[in-house]
């Protein structure tokens, strides 16, 4: 990996040095960080990582930097939902998919040749020529779902996540008015919308409902078994 470090810097020098644009040792040490994590980094996360090595390059110069790395293909700048802006390092000639964990923000790369030609199928099956594609899967990693209690009210629920209702507490009249949504104990639903403020979306079945956060945290839900073996 040192060399190729070393070949991908000696090769952005040159590149750079056709710019004009000057500083070529700072963007040199700048790349020279950015390639020794092999981390989905932020903007402020790079920052922090020159700042360990002793650098203090102006923000506006560090982001246009890595910028030109995207240009010039040392670099991909990567939009994950809820997330801001990251880089990561674009290895010529390799291609990886990612899994986001939606509750603590861990990025996993994964490569599986199995799906790729499937994918390259797919497209040939409609008549294109695939040139690229991106996967982003989203779910929870293994270290949160351990960290979650078996039971937890619906409102703490990720969006995506296929549940169970368990319990329903607040007396006869909030469980007579769930019944008359068609919601009971026992029945398997899907959340679509919880924004963390408002009501959530939740599929039940074919239907799409709308709960209170107040009736939310009254429903005791699990994870579905489907869901859990993931």
């Amino acid at each position: 990996m040192q060399k190729i470090d070393f070949i991908e810097k000696a090769n952005f020098r040159t590149l750079i040095e056709t710019d004009g644009t000057g500083r070529i040792q700072d963007r040199l040490c700048i790349i020279d960080v950015f390639l020794g994590t092999e981390e989905h980094v932020t903007l402020e996360e790079m920052l922090h990582l020159l700042r360990e090595k002793d650098y203090d390059f102006e923000p506006r110069f560090v982001k246009q930097c890595m910028n030109r790395m995207v240009d010039l293909g040392f670099a991909q700048k990567k939009q994950f939902e809820g997330q801001p802006i990251r880089y990561e390092h674009r290895h010529l000639g390799k291609h990886h998919d990612h899994l986001i964990c939606t509750k603590c923000g861990k990025i996993v790369e994964f490569a599986d040749e199995t799906m790729e030609r499937l994918q390259v199928e797919i497209a040939a099956r409609s008549g294109f020529h695939m040139l690229q594609h991106r996967m982003d899967i989203y779910g929870i990693c293994s270290q949160c779902l351990s960290q979650r209690t078996p039971l937890m009210p619906l409102a703490m629920s990720k969006e995506g996540e296929r549940v169970v209702i368990r319990e329903i507490a607040g007396g006869r009249r909030k469980q007579a008015r769930l019944a008359d949504m068609g919601l009971r104990p026992g029945d398997l639903i899907e959340i679509i919308n919880n924004a963390g403020r408002g009501r959530i979306i939740l599929a039940h079945g074919p239907t799409r409902l709308a709960i209170g956060r107040g009736i939310a945290e009254k429903i005791m839900v699990s994870i579905s078994d489907q869901d859990a073996d993931i």
